[in-house]
């Protein structure tokens, strides 16, 4: 017989099925009544926020990598989720008498729609006790700093999931420390290990949701305002490679996509969709590229095409088109060497890869 916390496990993984079928399904009202039983069973606030909540979220990415479920289907999945945390917001409210601390903003950076990750932090602080401020997704600069000009918070907590989004966290967090406010990220843009976070120069990096709460009720100390320029922290900055191919993004995938056309006699039989779905993937490649170069960081790059053929092979689109796609870009880009040392490094890596299922990817993780 089972019992303590292997029943606890035993019980979480069955609830967590059952959601999932209830979410996959997109009924709302199932969904709802399977976390709202838990609750009333006794279920911590926080594992049902996390590991059941949050685990099914990142299944929903792992799906969606595999080809199993469409985009729309990830979308309805994602809402639903979303939806069922509100709704146990009000049924679990925090814990009465909990300490009263501080307030703090929490928000996504500029352009980061994963919203999730985010909203699962808020609640988490908000059952410890914490005033927060839930600002949501593709929270702009501007916007962001007239807010904490007008709440003047303990601190900012910043999320985001795709790495693309990097150079905007490292203007809002140079942007909140130049008003004198800590600011913590997190999120899978950051690295596994938290190292792009100490590149743009953040005041403290959590893992998850746990170490956040930690942190924060260790303490983060203000910084003196200061003002600094994003190239005093990424001096790499100064040859404009970064700056060049972010500013050409779009002639520099119009032109690859006509020469993929001419190389790859396959693309001449496409529809319009896949057409679409081509620019797209091109684009995507373009983005990442120019992100790595903005933190000087092969893996990043590397790691995206690797992954990339990865879902094209779940697709069945032939990966070695990939390949075709690196070498059109070296040739766009013959002027730029570290864009060229990164394109040559994830072409290399790619005969490594083998068939294994797609992993969740960038960003693709709650």
């Amino acid at each position: 017989m089972t019992t303590g916390a292997g029943a606890a496990v035993q019980d979480r993984a069955e609830l967590s099925e059952r959601l999932w079928t209830a979410v996959i399904a997109k009924d709302e009202s199932a969904a709802v009544r399977e976390v709202f039983a838990a609750a009333d069973a006794g279920a911590g606030r926080e594992s049902l926020l996390l590991e059941v909540l949050g685990g099914v979220q990142r299944r929903v990415g792992t799906e969606w990598a595999a080809d199993r479920i469409s985009v729309a289907e990830e979308h309805a999945a994602t809402a639903i989720i979303d939806r069922v945390i509100a709704a146990l917001a009000h049924r679990v409210p925090a814990p009465a008498g909990a300490p009263a601390r501080p307030r703090i903003t929490v928000a996504c950076v500029d352009g980061e729609w994963h919203v999730l990750p985010a909203r699962l932090l808020a609640e988490v602080l908000t059952g410890r006790g914490w005033q927060v401020d839930f600002l949501g997704a593709h929270t702009t600069t501007p916007h962001l700093i007239a807010h904490l000009h007008a709440t003047n918070p303990a601190a900012t907590l910043l999320s985001a999931s795709l790495p693309l989004h990097l150079p905007s966290a490292h203007t809002a967090v140079t942007a909140v420390q130049s008003v004198g406010i800590p600011v913590m990220v997190g999120g899978a843009a950051f690295g596994q290990d938290g190292r792009y976070a100490r590149l743009i120069g953040a005041d403290a990096w959590a893992p998850d949701a746990r170490a956040a709460a930690g942190l924060l009720a260790d303490g983060l100390v203000r910084p003196e305002p200061t003002t600094r320029q994003q190239v005093d922290d990424l001096p790499h900055l100064a040859d404009q490679e970064y700056t060049l191919i972010k500013g050409n993004r779009s002639a520099l995938v119009r032109q690859s996509l006509a020469a993929l056309d001419e190389r790859w006699p396959a693309m001449r039989a496409y529809t319009e969709a896949q057409r679409e779905r081509t620019a797209e993937d091109l684009a995507h490649i373009v983005d990442f590229l120019a992100t790595a170069l903005y933190v000087d960081d092969t893996e990043l790059f590397t790691g995206f095409v690797t992954w990339t053929a990865e879902i094209l092979q779940a697709r069945r689109v032939p990966p070695h088109s990939l390949r075709t796609g690196l070498e059109i870009l070296a040739g766009e880009l013959r002027d730029f060497p570290r864009a060229l040392g990164f394109l040559k490094a994830a072409a290399e890596a790619l005969p490594a890869q083998t068939a294994a299922r797609p992993r969740p990817g960038p960003g693709k993780t709650a």
